[in-house]
């Protein structure tokens, strides 16, 4: 059997959770935690890190930073998960969703401004497969119209636009290192601020709307309940985890790049009869996933049960948020969404984790010629 994900071990995860355990800290924000924000303020060379016990809680995080009321809009794709809506959703918000494009699968630019409204808060960017929005367009617009900008990069912790790093360009931006996730933690997120203004509340926020990390930098004599928050802390077994994959966080991308390279140098040569992963050349990937999108939905479906037939785990992904029953009750649709309807029901992804070879890789490709020639 092949999966189509498999949860991993890359070096320290038990030592660093023993060390923990022997520390007698496991409570959220331990040692671990701020290892990682740390880790990650200077490998992303940000402003502020928190990490939060998923990417939901990130998002939900930038929600309430940003303020968000009954009736204030968001722009967003509609090919997403559904926390990049339900967040907003929580704060009274409307998510507007706007169609992507058909060769990078992200929100398209070019139908965001006229999507905007007066009640238009913010734009929430997906960065589809680790592979970046056109960034420095959403960011004229969100300039011209005064608007936040969050980068939802559950899917590319390591990934570049212009050589900057994905989850460095908007106000603020969650990243997930959920099992499925490059670096992992089984369930994880953080929230990165690049806006200096809100640093100081989201760590209020983050600690069920006290000033209790005040009060652990010595800055006050106690901590007090001062603003409205949640338990947004990871426990520390979790952190200490996740610190081991983010020091291997560069050998993990290599190596799923050389898996992801395997697959590219051999679907390219059925192009014409599949489409494959397109990456602009002002974009660096983190080799996060890689699918063939088929003609239809027939064509997939048969795809994928063949796959299964033989033990070989293939998955379709988002079902359109504007076409589920909570997406038609509490969002709106911006123009067409031809495409992120066409890809819903094309798309599939092979599998991908950091312990698959290039054996089981040949399996894949020689079962994909076996099927394209019936």
């Amino acid at each position: 059997m092949i999966p189509f994900n498999k949860p991993y071990l890359i070096e320290n995860e038990f030592k660093y959770i023993q060390d923990a355990i022997d520390k007698g800290i496991l409570r959220g924000d331990g040692i671990y935690t701020q290892k990682c924000n740390s880790f990650l303020e200077k490998k992303l060379g940000v402003k502020k890190v928190l990490l939060t016990h998923s990417c939901t809680a990130a998002l939900e995080m930038a929600a309430i930073l940003l303020d968000i009321k009954d009736g204030d809009e968001i722009i967003m794709p509609s090919y997403t998960f559904v926390s990049t809506a339900n967040a907003f959703v929580l704060r009274g918000g409307v998510p507007v969703f706007v169609d992507i494009k058909p060769d990078t699968l992200n929100i398209d630019e070019n139908l965001i401004e006229q999507a905007l409204t007066p009640k238009t808060k913010a734009i929430c960017v997906v960065h589809y497969a680790g592979i970046s929005c056109e960034m420095d367009k959403i960011l004229e617009i969100a300039h011209k119209h005064n608007l936040y900008v969050i980068e939802d990069a559950a899917q590319a912790l390591g990934s570049f636009y212009n050589n900057k790093p994905l989850g460095t360009l908007g106000d603020l931006a969650c990243f997930s290192f959920h099992e499925t996730k490059n670096i992992i933690s089984g369930e994880g997120g953080a929230l990165i601020i690049n806006n200096e203004k809100f640093i100081e509340r989201a760590e209020i926020i983050r600690e069920k709307g006290t000033n209790r990390s005040k009060f652990f930098r010595g800055e006050v004599d106690k901590y007090t309940w001062v603003d409205i928050g949640s338990s947004f802390l990871p426990s520390d077994i979790v952190a200490a985890y996740l610190y081991s994959q983010l020091e291997n966080m560069d050998k993990i991308n290599n190596k799923r790049m050389e898996l992801w390279n395997n697959y590219n140098d051999f679907f390219v040569k059925y192009s014409n009869r599949i489409q494959i992963p397109y990456i602009p050349k002002n974009c660096i990937h983190n080799a996060h996933m890689y699918y063939l999108i088929f003609n239809n939905l027939e064509q997939r479906t048969d795809f994928i049960n063949y796959m299964k037939s033989y033990d070989i785990n293939l998955v379709f992904h988002y079902i359109p948020l504007h076409s589920s029953p909570a997406g038609i009750k509490y969002g709106k649709v911006a123009g067409s969404m031809n495409v992120t309807d066409k890809i819903s029901d094309t798309l599939v992804r092979l599998p991908m984790f950091y312990e698959l070879d290039f054996k089981q890789q040949d399996i894949i490709k020689d079962m994909f010629i076996n099927f394209i020639n019936k």
